[in-house]
């Protein structure tokens, strides 16, 4: 009892002790509040230094539909045609009048994002913001509406360049997205739902993002910085307040945001930018190879120990890799002395330098190391057929090649003998929307089989205003064959 009488007397005391220091000292918060205060001022400098060089972009597109054909005759037809097969035992020979075809045209409406990054007007958006757009009308923080025209598209990047007619405007700076690190702040500024000039932030929550399949060239800065409808297009800010991105896609199941946001890095849409300017189309560096990240037992098996990098599969004709004596199953260490991390991030490398630049890797080839000096060409479609023709190629948004025995073992069809690989798939396309990625494997058009590019894209002309495609896909659970229809009469 009276050592219980003790605990209670001690408890009571460092009650009293801890009582009294929460009284009398400093409120504990004090400091973080300050904190918390200085980081909302400096969100709100950023706001306000950079909101004036983002537009509100709405675009409209003029669509011609083909109604279906129509027949008209007689309208007592069926009752005379009954009365003339009762007494001559056939139907009443009559000539049935077709219409012509009636082609209704609509007017689509859309909207998103840009930015000013030059006093004189020009805007860099998304290409899916623009694309086939027959007007655009840029709004500028002062409520000014201007009407602007398409300077240059880049499907592969998804990145547009615009520009309006007027001088002396508010523009964005340009930062370095590869100095950018996970964890950091960012603020995104755009017109989500129409609601202009809204600002959020988040952090980086990952760089280099790809296999997505929303561009060809993928690198995407991932944010949970809010991104939705009507963000694409406009620029995602570091601390300084410098553009380090271009807020592009969302992941999303609902369709609304979900913490996942994508944006093209500022590097890679600078060189676009810069291409576009000069002859409003973009070139690239083309090598010539087919390959995949190096696995370790792979590169055990291939005489490079320990190596990392990429792992050449396969090397096209006359190309510039062939005729610098690349060969199948060399490991690339190396370019220029900077070690390789990835095929995608190699890839992307290639595509940023023009054509006619020397580079130099280093391969491992039968557990030796090799230089080799590749001067890079100008990358062409891989549309493997050149017969294929524009209007097939943007209706159903893909470019394919024949299959080989090396892509074969690449992309998992070992066992298929004809066929045509997706090299290419343009977003928000039929085949996008269908869900078909590159790597998927196309077998038959409308239930003939497929024996080549060139077949293929006779097939499809044949087609019509729809499409019955047999596929078989690899996902990282299950191979998957399927039939897909697409829709080409829009």
């Amino acid at each position: 009892m009276e050592r219980k009488r003790a605990l209670s007397v001690v408890f009571g005391l460092v009650f009293i002790l801890v009582l009294n220091t929460f009284c009398t000292a400093e409120p504990a918060g004090k400091k973080d509040i300050e904190t918390l205060r200085s980081t909302g001022e400096v969100f709100a400098e950023i706001a306000e230094k950079v909101t004036p060089a983002v537009v509100f972009v709405s675009v409209e597109q003029e669509v011609v539909r083909q109604m279906p054909d129509m027949f008209f005759g007689d309208p007592f037809e069926e009752f005379n045609d009954e009365f003339f097969k009762r007494f001559f035992d056939q139907r009443m020979p009559r000539p049935r009048q077709q219409r012509q075809p009636r082609q209704q045209k609509q007017i689509r409406q859309g909207q998103g994002s840009g930015f000013i990054i030059a006093s004189d007007g020009y805007i860099l958006t998304n290409n899916h913001v623009v694309e086939n757009a027959t007007k655009i009308t840029v709004k500028l923080s002062d409520d000014r509406e201007l009407e602007a025209k398409v300077i240059g598209t880049d499907p592969q990047t998804d990145v547009a360049l615009i520009k309006v007619d007027a001088n002396d405007l508010p523009f964005a700076e340009l930062g370095d997205s590869d100095a950018l690190k996970v964890g950091q702040w960012v603020i995104a500024i755009g017109n989500p739902f129409g609601l202009s000039h809204t600002v959020t932030a988040g952090i980086v929550s990952a760089k280099g993002r790809s296999k997505i399949g929303i561009t060809e060239y993928e690198d995407f800065i991932q944010t949970d910085a809010a991104i939705n409808f009507g963000n694409s297009g406009g620029p995602l800010l570091n601390i300084d307040g410098k553009v380090i991105g271009i807020n592009s896609a969302i992941f999303s199941r609902s369709g609304g945001y979900m913490g996942i946001g994508f944006a093209i890095p500022v590097n890679m849409a600078k060189y676009v930018y810069q291409q576009l300017k000069a002859g409003g189309k973009v070139t690239r560096g083309y090598v010539g190879i087919y390959g995949e990240d190096v696995k370790p037992e792979m590169a055990k098996l291939l005489g490079a120990k320990d190596a990392k990098g990429i792992v050449v599969n396969n090397v096209v004709d006359k190309s510039p890799a062939s005729r610098s004596g690349i060969v199948r199953g060399d490991i690339i260490i190396k370019k220029d002395g900077k070690a390789i991390e990835d095929w995608n991030t190699f890839r992307n490398e290639i595509a940023q330098i023009p054509p006619g630049t020397k580079i130099n890797l280093t391969v491992i080839r039968d557990g030796k190391e090799k230089e080799i000096v590749i001067e890079l060409a100008p990358r062409e479609s891989e549309t493997a057929s050149a017969e294929n023709g524009d209007k097939e190629l943007k209706q159903i948004g893909i470019a394919v090649q024949d299959l080989t025995k090396e892509l074969g073992q690449q992309f998992g069809y070992a066992d298929v003998e004809s066929g045509v690989i997706v090299s290419q798939v343009e977003p928000y396309s039929p085949a996008a929307k269908a869900g078909i990625a590159a790597g998927t494997l196309i077998l038959e058009v409308n239930r003939q089989k497929v024996e080549n590019a060139k077949n293929f894209w006779e097939l499809v002309k044949k087609a019509g205003d729809s499409v019955l495609l047999y596929i078989r896909q690899n996902t990282q659970n299950a191979e998957i064959s399927r039939y897909v229809v697409l829709d080409l009469s829009k």
